[in-house]
């Protein structure tokens, strides 16, 4: 199936600005931009906004039905007044058609850093000059470790992550030999992203027991040249079909701010519709030093919350994972991100990145009344 690409018309509003670097977010815990004009104050809907959103409810609730590219980039287009509506609606979907539970996911990078391809906002690519350096495959006791410590907190699923183009002979042999290590161990499902896999791969990965695979599109097809010039995003998508035609659960997940417009990012979405990814874990950029997005700024915490929204309300059924850069997005908004779509967490550390404690994740669950339990697609 092709790919599919917005064509509506609608006028998308302006961003409000975006967050320079970490200082500006101690230092002006309240403005967007303290070098720049504040974003204009949030105003009641008026009687079309309000519409736009019952229509996206009645479609989603009553219907049961997907949002057309059409309506996505209405809601898109919607003001600042508009997004914890959004983020209501949102919330209602997920009870509806995935139920209250959350699922807890732990992450291991096995193999850092020494990447051949040129992903402009990741730190473990050989050809920028970070302080990511390479490292060796992981000892499998390190492994069993780490999903000892994975399945403590609960969590049901536990993914093994390498820094390569795609996987060669000895890798493949790796992941099968700690895959029913890991699984036996600690009961946990094991997820695996290693980049771009051949049919052979695919079918071996998923006989060998390999319950989900990641393998992020990152942007929309339009935008990814932009980010990416050492391997297209059409390959990245027939890894994905790959995933899915051997048995495999498609965890295909997004990088919002790589200096796509709103109209890119609806268009991923109706990509999505389309990969009918099980999960998508959805990050935020975390500027990386040496990176060519290292200078980009962060984006502003009541914008990640519209998109989380848009989100669930395009995917209704998938597994809506936060990831990446939601520590530096969404600070103290993060319960937010929890009641706008969100069901599923990676808890700990991500590859290159720090993230806050489990204790905080799980805390933040109890005080939402949002139990813990392992997820699969809903029907």
């Amino acid at each position: 199936m092709g790919a599919v690409t917005t064509t509506s018309h609608v006028a998308f509003r302006s961003a409000a600005p975006s967050r320079s670097d970490a200082r500006t977010q101690s230092d002006h815990p309240d403005a967007s931009d303290p070098d720049g004009p504040p974003p204009p104050p949030q105003v009641a809907l008026s009687p079309a906004e309000r519409a736009v959103v019952s229509s996206a409810e009645h479609a989603l609730l009553d219907e049961r039905r997907l949002l057309s590219a059409e309506e996505l980039a209405a809601l898109a287009a919607l003001p600042d007044g508009a997004v914890m509506a959004l983020a209501s609606l949102a919330h209602q979907v997920r009870l509806a058609w995935c139920g209250p539970e959350v699922e807890i996911e732990g992450i291991l990078s096995a193999k850092t850093g020494g990447c051949p391809e040129d992903c402009h906002f990741c730190a473990q690519s050989s050809r920028f000059d970070t302080p990511v350096k390479a490292t060796p495959f992981l000892d499998p006791a390190d492994v069993l470790a780490a999903a000892r410590e994975t399945a403590a907190l609960g969590a049901s699923e536990f993914c093994i992550v390498l820094a390569v183009r795609g996987p060669d002979e000895r890798t493949i042999q790796r992941i099968l030999d700690l895959v029913p290590l890991i699984r036996d161990e600690t009961g946990l499902n094991v997820a695996v992203s290693a980049g771009i896999l051949s049919e052979d791969q695919a079918r071996r990965l998923a006989e060998g027991g390999v319950h989900r695979y990641n393998h992020n599109v990152e942007t929309a097809r339009s935008h990814f040249p932009s980010i990416v010039s050492t391997h297209s995003w059409d390959e990245r998508a027939e890894t994905c079909r790959l995933v899915k035609a051997h048995g495999m659960e498609l965890c295909c997940g997004a990088l919002i701010n790589v200096g796509e417009s709103d109209a890119q990012r609806v268009e991923l979405l109706t990509q999505l519709q389309e990969l009918e990814p099980t999960e998508v874990p959805v990050n935020f950029l975390n500027p990386r030093p040496g990176t060519p997005l290292g200078d980009q700024p962060i984006l502003g915490a009541w914008e990640a919350i519209r998109w989380i929204a848009l989100f669930r309300l395009a995917l209704p059924s998938v597994i809506l994972r936060y990831a990446g850069g939601r520590e530096v997005t969404l600070r103290d908004l993060q319960a937010i991100g929890m009641t706008a779509g969100i069901n599923a967490l990676i808890v700990g550390n991500y590859l290159t990145t720090l993230g806050r404690s489990a204790e905080e994740d799980l805390q933040m669950l109890d005080d939402l009344r949002m139990p813990i339990g392992a997820l699969t697609a809903a029907l």
